[in-house]
């Protein structure tokens, strides 16, 4: 997208205290829940939904749908705290990991890391096929 001077520069600005960040997501009674581990609280789509409404009704993992965008803008919004990186970056982000998320293992939920996000980023912004490459 336009407007992105260099969204790789965030990836190469972020410290290795920043990738003790987990993500953890789980179900409760049905509804999908994601928590942010290193300050224990709850990862929210209102934030998100400012910049692009996808699903008001909260979020979603494990396919390619509306809940899954919500949770992946709000993934990267969180994470990288800059609205335009997470704008250009969560379809892909959605696609590569969103999508793929399952709640496996004996307590029942899945775990994201900073270091997988920023190795992710990595990959989709050194992509010559990524909307912000353009």
């Amino acid at each position: 997208m336009s407007g992105i001077s260099d969204p790789r520069s965030h990836v190469q600005s972020r410290t290795s205290a920043d990738l003790d960040v987990i993500y953890v997501g789980y179900r409760r009674r049905g509804r999908a829940i994601v928590e942010k581990q290193s300050d224990q609280e709850q990862l929210t789509p209102e934030r998100s939904l400012e910049l692009a409404n996808h699903s008001p009704s909260g979020f979603e993992w494990g396919y390619s749908g509306s809940g899954p965008a919500q949770l992946a803008l709000a993934l990267l919004l969180d994470y990288t705290d800059n609205e335009e990186v997470a704008l250009a970056e969560y379809k892909a982000f959605k696609t590569e990991v969103v999508s793929q998320l399952e709640c496996t293992g004996p307590d029942g939920c899945w775990r994201l890391t900073g270091h997988e996000i920023d190795a992710t980023l990595r990959e989709i912004v050194d992509d010559p096929v990524a909307p912000s490459v353009n």
